[in-house]
């Protein structure tokens, strides 16, 4: 009303002015009227995003003097549950960017975790990002109110490499976003007491190295991230993806009663006996794809054994290039909290007599072979891996039996630094 009567009285005053003051009265009284219209209308943002303050917030600026502290608040989850509005705190975040509807309702949100350390030094891992990036946003769709949420695991100079590249990947993302990147050392800290026991039948070395404890993160996160986040998809970077990412997340509702877990098998006969080390390019640095200790001396002992030999039959391992984690169920699954214990995870690894060197792979391999009903067994179209040096290194007679995948591909997996191939 009081807007009503400022403009009354501007009205009532136009006979005394000549035409050209009338107009610019005019002008002044619709310019009253668009202030406080417009001013009046609230930015809504929905109960399951909390504020991310910036400082500064052109691309222009120098984001070193931004405040990038971020809540994250509500049940950031998917599925058909109602989203809360309750605070949560996950790990140890930073916000560094959002793009919102006009609404700013939230009643979905899809997680999507990479490990992103040491980029700022290799070329090789930003080329990489930029394959997967930009191939995620041109295929990805999501419905109004649904949100991917993307969580980076970097270091601070990896991190800042992070956020100059996603400015230029996200600006044609036609779905609504958020980014968060967790400090690799703050989740180490957490990561380490846990998994420490485990570390030395899974990794390269013969100790439990600190800095390895990263290398686990998927095995432990249900203990890590809170408890209102329930399902997240942990992916490498070295992926290309030829469909929509959201139907990725759709698999979670295929998970038979008891899984915690959906992951590809491997599509090498990795897991099938003795190798060495090699280079896959004598430019990159060392990679280890298998060695003698895997399943090796379990083979051997047990001939007819189905462990590490080729589908459909055999169990060839699993690859965590691409894992979905359902993390409410790993938190209420007993048997699988009780196989994180170290005493059970040293009589499995000396009941196979096994000792791998790729993490939380090589755990999941070792307990699946024991209790497959912890797994969801994801299509290979999913995490169509690539690599093929175990054909030309001693299995060139059984590879196509490990490396075989039917049907159409969505998503390639790029693994030993093998190419991808173009749309």
């Amino acid at each position: 009303m009081g807007i009503l009567r400022l403009v009354a009285r501007i009205m009532g005053r136009i006979s005394t002015f000549r035409s050209y003051q009338f107009v610019l009265l005019l002008a002044a009284a619709l310019a009253v009227v668009a202030f406080y219209y417009f001013g009046s209308e609230r930015q809504n943002f929905s109960s399951t995003t909390k504020r991310i303050k910036q400082t500064q917030a052109s691309h222009n600026t120098n984001r070193n003097d931004a405040d990038l502290t971020v809540d994250i608040g509500g049940s950031h989850t998917h599925g058909s549950e109602e989203q809360g509005g309750e605070e949560q705190d996950v790990g140890d975040s930073e916000g560094y960017r959002t793009k919102k509807g006009d609404s700013g309702a939230v009643d979905q949100s899809y997680h999507a975790l990479m490990m992103f350390t040491k980029v700022d030094k290799s070329r090789s891992l930003q080329d990489k990002f930029r394959v997967a990036m930009l191939s995620m946003v041109k295929h990805g769709h999501f419905l109004e109110g649904e949100v991917l949420v993307l969580h980076f695991v970097s270091d601070q100079a990896s991190q800042a490499v992070g956020e100059r590249m996603l400015d230029e990947f996200l600006l044609d993302a036609t779905f609504e976003y958020e980014v968060l990147f967790h400090d690799v050392v703050a989740l180490t800290q957490k990561l380490f007491p846990i998994v420490e026991a485990m570390q030395k039948h899974f990794s390269a070395g013969s100790g439990a190295y600190y800095s390895d404890a990263i290398f686990f993160l998927s095995v432990a996160m249900h203990h890590i991230m809170p408890e209102s986040l329930t399902r997240i998809v942990q992916l490498d970077l070295d992926l290309k993806y030829r469909t929509n990412i959201r139907d990725l997340f759709q698999e979670f509702d295929r998970f038979p009663p008891g899984a915690v877990i959906g992951i590809a098998r491997e599509m090498q006969p990795v897991y099938r006996g003795q190798s060495e080390k090699f280079h896959c390019d004598p430019r990159q640095e060392e990679i280890y794809h298998g060695d003698r200790h895997t399943f090796w001396q379990y083979r051997k002992e047990n001939p007819q054994t189905k462990v590490g030999s080729p589908p459909p039959d055999g169990l060839p391992g699993f690859n965590s290039g691409v894992m979905l984690l359902d993390l409410r169920a790993m938190r209420a699954s007993v048997l699988y909290n009780q196989l994180l214990k170290p005493s059970n995870v040293a009589k499995l690894a000396d009941q196979y007599r096994f000792r791998g060197h790729l993490g939380d792979q090589d755990f999941f391999t070792m307990i699946g072979m024991e209790h497959p009903e912890l797994f969801y067994s994801l299509a290979c179209r999913w995490n169509r891996q690539l690599c093929t040096w175990w054909r030309d290194h001693g299995y060139g007679d059984v590879f196509q039996l490990y490396y075989r995948c039917d049907g159409p591909v969505y998503i390639y997996h790029g693994n030993c630094n093998t190419p991808i191939p173009d749309d």
